[in-house]
């Protein structure tokens, strides 16, 4: 059986760290994107798709 996590029961800093992530993640995604487009390289597509899968595990509550 798999243990659910609460999101409350988590330290202050961790909490505080998660809400820092999802302000930044975002304007992070759009400039590496950008760059992406700009200066194609297989590092930029890598880093850009890790990015894009962060930002939709924070904004769904995955992590």
């Amino acid at each position: 059986m798999r243990r659910r996590f609460n999101r409350y029961s988590y330290p202050h800093w961790l909490r505080q760290t998660r809400a820092v992530c999802v302000q930044f993640i975002i304007p992070i995604t759009v400039v590496q994107a950008i760059r992406t487009i700009f200066l194609p390289t297989s590092f930029d597509v890598i880093i850009l798709a890790v990015f894009i899968l962060l930002a939709c595990a924070l904004h769904l509550d995955w992590i």
